[in-house]
């Protein structure tokens, strides 16, 4: 501790030097945490999707429908507890711009399947009891202030009612929350059963089944099952995990992770010349300086944690600005504007502890050839440049 005075006035020797290499680090750091936020983005309800869950869709393509009938069939295969569906409305609520998911789900079972979806008990008695009525996600709800009891007007772009009309009238009966920070809570739900009386009784079909398996491990035997029952019918199935339905999705736009990655390395790599080259410049300004300390006694190690330790503050310093300043303003401010588009955008704790982590690793790595160059400095040869 008694070092620190020193450390201090050797960092701050070129202010305007220091002060850019703070701005540096604090921008790779920053651009490390949007980065992370924008992974979590595209790879959205992958880390959230239940092991447990199954879901099983058309085998030629998600936007083919599956008999309503495969129900009870699909019920009755061994190692499933329970089962649902959903199917996909796509309409538009006053703007196409206002884009969120809006599926028609069998509300007796659906929050069963989902407990992350935290709904008040005497809302959910409102949903079961209100034929037109929706649950909306948190986000979603603060998004257009929507409260219970609100009317929402969305315009079919799919289902249009035997009269012609495509205007669909849902009222709010409940707001979900998320269990925890990575649950979507962006979307809308409402009843099947008003869909299909809307559509005069003959929708006979859902998008997608969700199954509750006993057991994890055999997610790939009773997927083959529910598979094997409807090979070579009209409408064959396909089953996975729902973890790899919903990587499924985030493979459509490319490896963001991968890309991420890259984009990281390169911004390191870059910052770790700069640093280094700033402790380099620090250490040969300071040759005589350091000449004396070692006439004054201060040991080849001291010497070294000296020029470390300037370098691993100044990473602090930037390095913590820099997720600080993400996480409180770029982060919120980014989010809110990705809102329809990215409805998770957040830096995960595990993130951040790799960028704190990251801080410790750059300032010793930046720090430590210009380090052992001062641990390997000659007293002699120090004092004869001057």
């Amino acid at each position: 501790m008694k070092y620190i005075p020193l450390i201090w006035k050797n960092l701050w020797r070129r202010k305007l030097r220091t002060l850019f290499t703070l701005l540096s680090i604090l921008a790779s750091f920053a651009t490390y945490a949007l980065l992370s936020a924008v992974d979590v983005g595209f790879s959205s309800g992958v880390d959230v999707a239940g092991a447990d869950r199954l879901v099983t869709i058309h085998k030629v393509s998600l936007i083919q429908p599956l008999p309503i009938t495969y129900l009870e069939k699909i019920k009755a295969v061994k190692g499933i507890e329970a089962v649902s569906y959903a199917n996909w409305f796509g309409g538009i609520y006053k703007d196409p711009k206002n884009w969120f998911g809006q599926m028609a789900v069998d509300p007796e079972t659906f929050l069963d399947l989902y407990p992350e979806y935290l709904l008040p008990e005497d809302e959910k008695k409102e949903w079961l009891a209100n034929r037109s009525g929706v649950i909306i996600g948190r986000q979603l709800a603060d998004r257009f202030g929507f409260k219970v009891g609100d009317k929402i007007p969305i315009q079919a772009t799919i289902y249009r009612k035997p009269d012609g009309s495509s205007l669909w009238e849902f009222t709010v009966s409940g707001i979900f929350e998320g269990a925890k920070k990575g649950t979507d809570t962006s979307s809308l739900y409402f009843r099947y059963d008003y869909l299909n009386e809307g559509m005069g009784g003959r929708l006979g079909f859902v998008g997608w089944y969700i199954l509750r398996i006993a057991d994890p491990a055999q997610a790939d035997a009773v997927g083959d099952r529910v598979d094997a029952l409807f090979a070579n019918s009209p409408a064959e199935t396909k089953t996975q995990t729902e973890k790899a339905f919903a990587q499924s999705f985030a493979d459509q736009v490319g490896n963001v992770g991968a890309i991420v990655r890259a984009v990281l390395v390169a911004v390191f790599f870059t910052m770790l010349l700069v640093a280094g080259n700033t402790m380099a410049q620090a250490v040969r300004e300071r040759t005589s300086e350091l000449a004396v300390l070692k006439t004054l006694g201060f040991s080849h190690g001291k010497v070294l944690g000296l020029v470390l330790a300037e370098s691993c503050v100044i990473g602090v310093i930037g390095g913590g600005l820099g997720l600080l300043v993400a996480e409180v303003a770029i982060i919120p401010m980014v989010g809110k504007a990705l809102g329809g588009f990215l409805p998770i955008f957040f830096l995960p704790t595990k993130d951040l502890l790799v960028g704190v982590a990251l801080i410790f690793l750059f300032g010793i790595v930046a720090g430590l050839p210009p380090a052992a160059q001062a641990m390997r400095l000659r007293i002699v040869d120090a004092l004869r440049r001057v």
